[in-house]
């Protein structure tokens, strides 16, 4: 039962869930279809245990430029609101950057706070204790999704 409270609380998100502010609507619908193809892939990697940077996403899912890490932040970023809003550990924490040394990119953290789920400063010693313990969370959390197919791209 727990597992079907999940998958509906998954699906209820992207109905209720407003979309983030972007400069037009058509922008919004790409990030929103982004945004889900995004979950759908890091619900079929969860099960490593181990995160994925953001070149290397914005790779499998074949981004085109410009800005290919931005659009992939962005994504991101709306993940954690819907996560943070359905009281879901943040599936974001499974992407990192090459340049933090195993840590996300300060955007994460910037969100996290923005949303309540980062008490201390975004820029403070308390993050990597922080990420650890939302990684944890949601490499459990999400390991119930986790597809026997290829992750979809």
């Amino acid at each position: 039962m727990f597992l079907v409270d999940k998958l509906i609380s998954l699906t209820m998100v992207y109905e209720e869930t407003p979309s983030i502010v972007l400069e037009s609507s058509n922008e919004k619908g790409i990030a929103n279809e982004l945004a889900l193809r995004v979950r759908n892939y890091l619900c079929g990697i969860v099960g490593q245990g181990t995160p994925i940077t953001y070149q290397a996403l914005a790779k499998v899912l074949k981004l085109a430029p410009p800005n290919t890490i931005h659009q992939l932040t962005v994504a991101l970023e709306r993940l954690i609101e819907e996560d943070a809003a359905a009281d879901r550990p943040l599936i974001a924490a499974l992407v990192i950057s090459k340049a933090r040394d195993g840590l996300p990119a300060l955007g994460f953290f910037e969100c996290a706070w923005r949303v309540g789920r980062l008490g201390d400063d975004p820029f403070g010693p308390t993050v990597p204790a922080f990420y650890a313990a939302e990684h944890e969370k949601a490499v459990e959390f999400w390991g119930v999704f986790i597809h026997d197919a290829e992750p979809e791209v």
